[in-house]
């Protein structure tokens, strides 16, 4: 049975640490790392570099992006992986897979780590291939985020909580970024604690990169990662 790949995003609100986790659990799995801050429209870095809050008008295409990056990534690595199959077979003595990202038949897991605010549950349903249409509750797929289903790309968040006078510590300490200490407040009022939520994963902010990783990896192995 082939196995599916895995879209895992590394949240919190600015200054937690995203792309440092971020890029430690993907080189722990063997999987890419992407900041969802990159992607970022010119339109949003504008807003936020005067220190004013994106609305849900301007974050949505952005984690529409986000979304379809990390549907497309996962197509490009299944690609790759089902071109190198043959050489690979002959060659498994030489340069085994890692432990750490094979299945049982010895499958290689494929997935992706994304670094994205997700603040708000509403928009972790537009990571997740999801999107709460406006006149119902009920969670709907866009037609242009139809491939593949939420299904088919399991869709995991791995949370980084702590205080907020040590997040603001860290903000004041951070040089060349767009985001600015007063944006602070108005993310810590617009999150949704994802707590309770499928697919969550909560790691510490005092801790280690290496004892976040190992939370993390905990967390989502017992979620079938």
């Amino acid at each position: 049975m082939s196995v599916k790949p895995v879209f895992i995003v590394v949240m919190g609100v600015s200054g937690t640490g995203k792309s440092t986790l971020g890029k430690a659990l993907a080189t722990s799995y063997g999987f890419p790392f992407i900041d969802g801050d990159d992607l970022h429209p010119k339109s949003n870095v504008e807003k936020m570099s005067t220190g004013t809050p994106l609305t849900d008008k301007d974050r949505e295409p952005w984690l529409e992006l986000i979304r379809t990056t990390a549907e497309h990534k996962c197509v490009e690595l299944q690609h790759q992986q089902k071109e190198q199959q043959p050489e690979s077979s002959t060659t498994d003595n030489d340069a085994p897979m890692k432990e750490t990202s094979t299945e049982g038949d010895g499958e290689r897991r494929i997935g992706v780590v994304i670094g994205c605010s997700a603040l708000k549950k509403y928009y972790r349903d537009i990571l997740r291939g999801k999107r709460k249409d406006i006149a119902s509750d009920e969670a709907v797929l866009p037609a242009h985020l139809e491939p593949p289903h939420p299904d088919l790309l399991p869709t995991y968040f791995v949370v980084i909580k702590g205080p907020k006078e040590v997040i603001l510590e860290r903000m004041q300490n951070r040089q060349g970024h767009f985001m600015k200490e007063s944006m602070l407040e108005s993310q810590l009022k617009t999150l949704e604690d994802p707590e309770g939520e499928e697919g969550v994963v909560i790691v510490g902010l005092e801790d280690s990169t290496e004892q976040q990783v190992a939370m993390a990896r905990e967390g989502l192995g017992k979620l079938g990662v």
